[in-house]
């Protein structure tokens, strides 16, 4: 084998392998080419490779020794095309040692219906790589009948239907595989559509919440239409644990959503190994010191932030007026398009942002302003300044505000459960249902995702509430984007009530959820 290995060599055969690189949530394919001529050992690798890409070098070289196999001692340049697409992270590993063996003739195969996908460690095994559902929906967009991941990623490969995923635990294995002498089984895939798997965010459960009645049923609401809310109370009446209960009764993701979450997370490396599907709704709570580039997302090689974490979930913000005004004034774009767009000189990344966003504040800076118990000690001017520290475009985006006051003691005190998540959560689900039959046809999802257009179709009021709305819109000082909110909140609330109009009593609670005050 020695002198056709060296043979091989010297012929400077060119090696093509498929690979992808993830740009945003969805993947661009890459070919790798490999070139062996005579010179002084060195390996080269070009096309925009980042520090990580390059490193590949000594981790390639360490694991094609390490497998078995022969590091070329020639000239080898490594060419990651397209040149003008900017290459990141260790997933190219796997498809340039593949390159270097096809190359140096070690194997011979025809790869143009495969795809290869991998970290190498210096044993030649292969480590969990980031992105892999992306990078596999690629291949079946392509058409591309095989791909090879880490072993570690294929039952999150399993998910896209269609492809024939073949998990590689090393280096080794592969070639074998390659050579026809071990031939590695597909990876079988299993049935993930009902699965639920363990909830990788802590919820908490209504029955457990005493008193604060008014404020579970304007989450209910919430719930029930996709609605943002504000709560606003002093420290200790619960505003948190009533925020972390919201997810309880948020209906069950359907496999659509449920595998676009996972494809955010995923390309973001937060997937819980044991999770290959994520089937519960995010509940993302960034701290306010959080920077705008963890919020929004961003960074050198744009990675989603905290808003697209949140997609098809809850993004809850604590302290909400703590958080920078910039931070607070970029949430607007995202709560009216349901995407994110990060800017960068060499191009633009869309990442989805369709999410709940439920805050909580205190009423002043200590916290017990219009407390009938403990007396604030913020001056009137501190107060006014604290409150407007969130802007009037922001707050008339949110359609619920709900006051939060402090739990009695004979209420927490008292050894009966209220009433529990899965029961609210079945009534969100039956006016879920009845607005996907409504919105039948459109992309919309929920009655918070309706434009003017839906709104003037589907929100109709009967006579006796128009002048209730009249009134409402003059003395409250409406703006029409405010209008057309309440309105959308009053056919989520007849929704729940399986009404076909909105009469004036479901008008009437939609205007509740209005502030009381200036904020």
């Amino acid at each position: 084998m020695g002198r056709e290995y060296a043979k091989g060599i010297a012929s400077g055969m060119l090696a093509k392998v498929k690979t992808a690189a993830v740009v945003g949530l969805d993947a661009q394919e890459v070919e790798v080419e490999v070139d062996i001529s005579s010179g002084l050992p060195s390996m080269t690798i070009v096309g925009l490779p980042d520090t990580a890409v390059q490193e590949a070098r000594e981790r390639v070289r360490s694991a094609i020794r390490n497998s078995g196999c022969q590091f070329p001692m020639k000239r080898i340049t490594v060419n990651l095309a397209p040149a003008d697409l900017k290459k990141a992270g260790p997933a190219y590993d796997l498809p340039i040692a593949v390159g270097v063996l096809l190359s140096s003739e070690q194997v011979s195969v025809d790869t143009s219906q495969m795809l290869f996908l991998g970290e190498l460690s210096l044993d030649g095994g292969l480590r969990h790589t980031q992105g892999i559902i992306s990078m596999v929906d690629l291949a079946k967009e392509g058409e591309i009948l095989t791909v090879f991941v880490p072993a570690a990623d294929a039952k999150e490969a399993s998910l896209v239907q269609g492809v024939n995923i073949i998990p590689v635990s090393s280096l080794s294995q592969l070639a074998g595989h390659l050579r026809g002498e071990a031939v590695i089984s597909s990876y079988v895939e299993e049935e993930v559509a009902g699965e639920v798997g363990k909830a990788p965010w802590p919820t908490t459960d209504l029955a457990l919440i005493k008193g604060q009645e008014h404020v579970k049923r304007a989450l209910e609401v919430a719930a029930a239409g996709g609605h943002n809310v504000v709560m606003s109370g002093p420290p200790g009446s619960g505003k948190t644990l009533l925020a972390r209960s919201l997810p309880s009764i948020l209906p069950q993701m359907d496999i659509e959503e449920a595998l676009e979450v996972t494809k955010i997370y995923s390309v973001s490396g937060l997937l819980p190994q044991d999770t290959p599907l994520i089937r519960q709704r995010p509940f993302r709570s960034p701290h306010y010191t959080i920077s705008h580039a963890g919020l929004v997302g961003g960074g050198r090689w744009p990675r989603p932030g905290e808003i697209s974490l949140s997609h098809r979930g809850v993004l809850f913000l604590d302290e909400l007026p703590e958080f920078g005004h910039a931070d607070l004034e970029v949430l607007r774009q995202p709560m009216e398009d349901r995407v994110v767009t990060i800017s960068r000189a060499q191009g633009s990344v869309t990442f989805p942002a369709n999410f709940m966003l439920v805050g909580a504040m205190n009423p002043c800076p200590c916290g017990y302003y219009g407390d009938p118990v403990k007396e604030c000690t913020c001056s009137s001017m501190l107060v006014s300044r604290y409150q407007r520290r969130i802007s009037g475009p922001l707050l008339d985006r949110i359609d619920i505000f709900a006051e939060v006051p402090r739990v009695d003691y004979d209420k927490l005190a008292d050894d009966r459960m209220g009433e529990g998540s899965e029961m609210v959560r079945q009534r969100v689900e039956q006016a879920r249902l009845i607005q996907q039959q409504r919105l039948k046809g459109t992309r919309l999802v929920c009655n918070a995702d309706m434009t003017p257009l839906e709104v003037r179709e589907f929100c109709q009021v009967e006579p006796p509430a128009q002048s209730l709305l009249q009134a409402a819109m003059n003395q409250l000082h409406l703006s029409a984007r405010a209008f057309h909110r309440i309105l959308k909140l009053a056919r989520t609330i007849a929704d729940l009530a399986a009404a076909e109009t909105v009469d004036a009593s479901h008008l009437a609670e939609a205007l509740q959820y209005r502030p009381r005050h200036q904020l």
